[in-house]
């Protein structure tokens, strides 16, 4: 019997990451509702697998950020208020156009590193319409990392980390027209420029007007008092919660 446990358990393996990714998509699409209910019974029957792995699929879920778990009634699709991202992005204003100027004094920034992740963004985004979402959150991700990596102050990154989850990134994707995502990508080259100068005051500048212009193509879109969940296609392999566009 032991010479069949490892087979069981890779292909219980298996199951759990289909059963992730399905759900995931489901949320990401918006077929599955900020608020909505997730019971392990009816998600088990409608993808065809057990429920263990439909519960391994919802813990990296929870872990994510895209669903919240309630004790005694369950897992529940993550939803944000108007209130809630505003809060964020109040301290995303701060603390990341703070970050960048000190990027700008340290001196240690690649900026040829960080120059090439503009361009691979523009090359993922053509004319600000993404053709894998996946990438340009990584490469998005990586580019705002660089960043504050480069600030020299060693608590900035992960303090911006635990304020910014990763389904907000997925949010501000999915939330930019293509105008506004192409304004968006305009800014890496100008924070590309700004850090090259270097100049502490046009690369804090750039990267307010940057954070500011996110917030407002999520609440252009969103409107009322309470946002939905994410609600595009994929991203979420970035699995670090770093500062979206």
């Amino acid at each position: 019997m032991s010479d069949h446990t490892p087979p069981r358990e890779a292909d219980n393996g298996h199951a759990a990451d289909d059963a992730y990714r399905l759900i995931r998509d489901q949320i990401l699409s918006g077929q599955r509702s900020a608020g909505a209910w997730l019971r392990e019974g009816e998600l088990a029957e409608s993808i065809g697998v057990s429920r263990t792995p439909v519960r391994e699929a919802l813990r990296r879920l929870t872990a994510e950020g895209l669903v919240r778990h309630e004790r005694n009634r369950g897992v529940q699709v993550q939803a944000w208020s108007i209130h809630d991202l505003d809060e964020i992005f109040s301290l995303r204003a701060v603390l990341e156009p703070w970050g960048c100027r000190l990027a700008a004094t340290t001196g240690t920034i690649d900026v040829d590193a960080l120059d090439a992740l503009a361009h691979r963004m523009d090359e993922v985004a053509p004319d600000g319409r993404p053709t894998d979402v996946d990438e340009l959150t990584e490469l998005n991700n990586r580019f705002h990392r660089m960043i504050l990596e480069a600030s020299d102050n060693s608590r900035l990154a992960g303090v911006v980390s635990s304020v910014i989850q990763m389904p907000l990134v997925w949010r501000t994707f999915s939330r930019y027209s293509p105008d506004a995502l192409r304004r968006s990508l305009a800014h890496h080259h100008e924070l590309v420029a700004a850090l090259a100068a270097p100049d502490p005051d046009w690369a804090e500048s750039v990267m307010r007007s940057h954070v500011r212009a996110a917030w407002h193509s999520i609440r252009l879109r969103d409107g009322g008092d309470r946002a939905s969940g994410p609600d595009l296609p994929d991203q979420a392999s970035a699995t670090t919660g770093q500062p979206p566009l």
